[in-house]
């Protein structure tokens, strides 16, 4: 078994002496470098961990997270830039900081650990595993005092019994291993479409028939799943299903999961209303919605659906882009002073400062700037009436309408732009696949050149940096 996680995770590592104190100050990872001045001793995840792990007989405590993760964050402050909790884990386990992003496998199978012992997982993904590499105790999130009594616990029960722990792990992991998914056979014609009618009853019966989306709590896009089911509704046309696909698209565009002002659209919201987001945007995220809006214009013949995408592509064309040609990974969730949502926020006296009366009244009709807001750092413009809606409630002629947007918009961004957000410039191939194949369908809507373009570059980053004639890199460095 530890040969086989040997060969899972260490494929391509050049193991390297473990050396004291925090490694991860500079490292290509913007989300392990922003770790290097924690007074944890972090390690990276190499060979060198376990062989550490087995002469001290010591736990191995790793924790996966990414740049924009917002409860990553959280934990950071709390818990890794704690003193008193940094030489519980300093002096009695060995600590490995794991950007998901760069390592795929172990990210997955960890992930699959802690959902089968704790019934769902999430990030920071946190697992302490034996000497030999086994998974023992994994959790998501945990506030200070709670992981502090927990490292307490389980080294005081390490101690006294270390021989039964790894002999449960290593059981454990025997089973995971029995439980691998076999390869899936083809199936029949007749097979799929009733797999299919399974799919979309499921989805029919866990939809939020107010809101759209699935559940009650956070929503996040789920777009393989709508894109799933947009391709059941372009073959079977059922009329249920079409209201789903409406409503979720609809308010996932209109409300708080997109950036009205900058285009894009955020990672998820924290209420079943799609008004609270967590501010992090992924590239993965836009490219698939992109994707999905224009596919979902044709299929439910919306043409305001391919302006949801061309912005959310023009988004991407614009800001994620590197100076390869390739698109970065993600944008933080807080901005650059620490406040969750900052950039994307405005006070009442920041627009009244930045506007003009007309461009004030407009924004507040569209946007639903009145009264007070959601959030302590300003309000989130959220879509609350068409341009052309405002401008008949306002009585304004559409081009008028038209032109006090524009000059709105443009003042904004401007005072956006000098606004600090981190980001994660990491290049990630799978990521900027899925970019691909976005800006590709870009290419074939009307003037869509800049996509062709956006999409070419991508293309050559592909074949100049990451092929090297025998394999394609998962990662490549700053933009």
């Amino acid at each position: 078994m530890l040969k086989l996680i040997i060969a899972l995770f260490f494929i391509g590592l050049l193991p390297f002496p473990l050396l004291a104190g925090n490694q991860l100050s500079g490292h290509d990872s913007p989300y392990l470098a922003m770790h290097g001045d924690d007074p944890v001793d972090w390690q990276s995840w190499t060979a060198d961990v376990l062989a550490r792990a087995k002469k001290e007989n010591k736990l191995v405590f790793v924790s996966i997270g990414y740049f924009s993760c917002h409860w990553c964050h959280v934990m950071q402050r709390e818990s890794y830039r704690n003193e008193k909790i940094a030489k519980l884990l300093n002096d009695n386990f060995i600590s490995v900081k794991v950007d998901r992003e760069l390592n795929p496998a172990l990210d997955a199978y960890l992930i699959d650990f802690v959902t089968r012992t704790r019934g769902s997982a999430g990030w920071p993904l946190n697992v302490f595993l034996t000497p030999e590499g086994h998974p023992l105790v994994g959790m998501t999130y945990l506030p200070a005092q709670k992981f502090m009594a927990l490292l307490k616990n389980l080294q005081s029960k390490w101690q006294q019994s270390p021989l039964h722990y790894k002999q449960a792990a290593a059981r454990a992991a025997q089973d995971m291993a029995g439980l691998a998914a076999k390869p899936e056979l083809p199936i029949s014609q007749k097979e799929a479409e009733q797999y299919e009618a399974i799919m979309v009853s499921q989805a029919l019966r866990l939809t939020d028939e107010m809101s759209g989306g699935f559940g009650q709590q956070i929503k996040f896009p789920m777009v393989p799943q709508l894109d799933s089911l947009l391709g059941a509704y372009e073959r079977n046309q059922n009329s249920r299903l079409k209201k789903l696909l409406v409503t979720t698209l609809d308010n996932m565009a209109t409300q708080g999961m997109r950036d009205h002002l900058g285009g894009g659209f955020y990672r998820y919201t924290v209420d079943p209303g799609w008004q609270t987001p967590h501010f992090e945007k992924m590239l993965y995220d836009n490219a698939l919605l992109a994707h999905l809006y224009l596919r979902a214009s044709k299929i439910l013949k919306r043409p305001d659906y391919e302006l949801v995408a061309r912005e959310t592509l023009d988004f991407m064309v614009s800001e994620m882009a590197g100076s390869s040609g390739a698109m970065i990974a993600s944008f933080s969730a807080v901005d650059g002073s620490n406040v969750e949502g900052g950039y994307y926020l405005w006070e009442n006296e920041t627009l009244s400062k930045i506007l003009n009366a007309k461009e004030l009244t407009l924004l507040k009709h569209m946007w639903g700037l009145e009264g007070h807001s959601d959030f302590e750092a300003g309000h989130l413009p959220r879509l609350q009436a068409t341009l052309n809606e405002s401008a008949k409630n306002l009585k304004l002629d559409n081009s008028e309408a038209h032109e006090i947007f524009s000059s709105a918009r443009k003042k904004l961004l401007n005072v956006r732009e000098h606004r600090n957000l981190p980001v994660d410039d990491k290049y990630l191939a799978a990521w900027n696949g899925l970019a691909l194949v976005a800006l590709v369908e870009g290419a074939k809507l009307e003037g869509g050149e800049k996509y062709k373009a956006a999409a070419k570059k991508i293309r050559d980053y592909f074949v100049n940096i990451l092929w090297d004639g025998k394999r394609l890199w998962r990662a490549k460095g700053k933009s």
